[in-house]
């Protein structure tokens, strides 16, 4: 099918413009007529020359692209448009040409007779289970604009938890790229002109002065051989990691690192009781949010302990018994849910735990980032420092010579 531009007139009078997929210039029409829009203006879109050719195309719809759209969504159901048209005027404004596309194939499949949420399912790369879910209990509640709202701010707090944990390990991974640089420049550049001068002068190198020549010879040597196998490490380990023991085995690992482990059980806390808080304050089955939390929990361990207290709940238990045997949450968290249960305000006890974690995040990233600054300033200064007294041992010991 191709792609038609077109312009025409409300009934309240006001001139709209925007894109249909369609067969020909008549489907098109039709579709409008519906709308009940008046044809002002059809004509074909021209084609894109480099569609097909996916070096050109951001196969990828990014969080603040997915949050803008379900805000204008909310405002235009609000509103009282029809679904159709709301998504014929956002795809039509799209820049991502992935997104346009996506959202131009949903159109289609709501006008051949598919519920939205349904429409939704079948893009998975940029609609998740969460967001399938909760418009489908949007839809049959009657209650689009409200999930729809609630969606968004649930995304965007999602998003500002993720940017607080990446902002705290940016610095380390900056100063750790800028040591490693800088040792291997030393190493490959500046160890073998030392070396050449020490050669000249003759006579037994200190043995720390000879190891640093000896680690500069074999990186000069095998400086590509070692770029390939950490190359080949990174590889095998996102293979390993993929794997179901892999994951485990390694999330298990991580879990137990001191201050990092904390952090992200915090994370993960705060993750699960504001998506299962969300979920349910939408009216989404207990047993269904649960599945769905345990597989974006991002962590195998916590994914585990979900899904027993799944099958816990099944077998008539409550929520809050299985999370404390399992560990990972901690006392407090346990009973303010067995409060929320009890009471019969889980959705909102479960908001409460998630808000009072985004503030323990906050602080756990801000000490985290103050345990690593000097740490990282130590092992920076220390390894150019080790590399400067290498190279002045010979020089010092000639001195000592010579005074002597």
């Amino acid at each position: 099918m191709d792609v038609y531009v077109w312009e025409g007139r409300s009934r309240k009078g006001t001139i709209e413009k925007g894109e249909i997929e369609a067969a020909n210039e008549a489907a098109v029409r039709m579709q409008l007529r519906r709308q009940q829009i008046q044809a002002i203006k059809i004509q074909a879109k021209p084609k894109d020359i480099l569609k097909g050719i996916t070096l050109f195309k951001r196969k990828k719809v990014n969080e603040k692209e997915i949050v803008i759209f379900t805000r204008q969504f909310a405002t235009m159901i609000d509103a009282g448009l029809p679904l159709v048209q709301c998504l014929e005027i956002l795809s039509s404004q799209q820049d991502n040409p992935f997104f346009k596309e996506t959202l131009i194939r949903v159109k289609g499949d709501v006008e051949a007779g598919s519920t939205f949420a349904d429409a939704l399912r079948k893009h998975p790369r940029v609609f998740n289970d969460l967001f399938c879910n909760l418009v489908a209990a949007g839809e049959a509640g009657g209650i689009l604009d409200t999930i729809l709202n609630r969606l968004a701010a649930y995304i965007e707090k999602a998003m500002n938890l993720k940017k607080k944990v990446k902002g705290a390990m940016v610095y380390p991974a900056a100063v750790m790229a800028i040591a490693l640089i800088v040792v291997a420049s030393l190493l490959i550049f500046v160890i073998p002109v030392f070396q050449k001068m020490f050669a000249d002068m003759g006579g037994t190198l200190p043995t720390f002065t000879q190891l640093v020549i000896n680690l500069s010879e074999f990186m000069r040597r095998y400086f590509l051989l070692v770029l390939a196998l950490l190359f080949a490490l990174f590889f095998f380990f996102k293979r390993y990691y993929r794997t179901e023991s892999g994951r485990e085995t390694v999330d298990s690992s991580l879990l137990k690192i001191p201050v990092i482990g904390e952090l992200i059980k915090k994370v993960a806390i705060a993750k699960f009781t504001r998506t299962l808080s969300t979920m349910l304050s939408s009216g989404v089955p207990i047993l269904e949010g649960l599945e769905i939390v345990a597989r974006t929990s991002g962590n195998k361990v916590i994914e585990k302990a979900i899904l027993k207290t799944k099958v816990s709940i099944s077998e008539g238990k409550t929520i809050a018994e299985p999370l404390g045997v399992s560990g990972i949450f901690p006392p407090m968290v346990v009973q303010m849910i067995s409060v929320g249960e009890s009471t019969g305000a889980l959705d909102s006890m479960l908001s409460k735990i998630a808000d009072f974690f985004d503030d323990e995040v906050d602080a756990a990233v801000a000490g985290l980032t103050s345990l690593l600054e000097p740490l990282l300033m130590v092992f920076l200064g220390g390894a150019i420092g080790a590399l400067v007294i290498a190279m002045y041992l010979p020089i010092f010991q000639m001195a000592s010579i010579v005074g002597g």
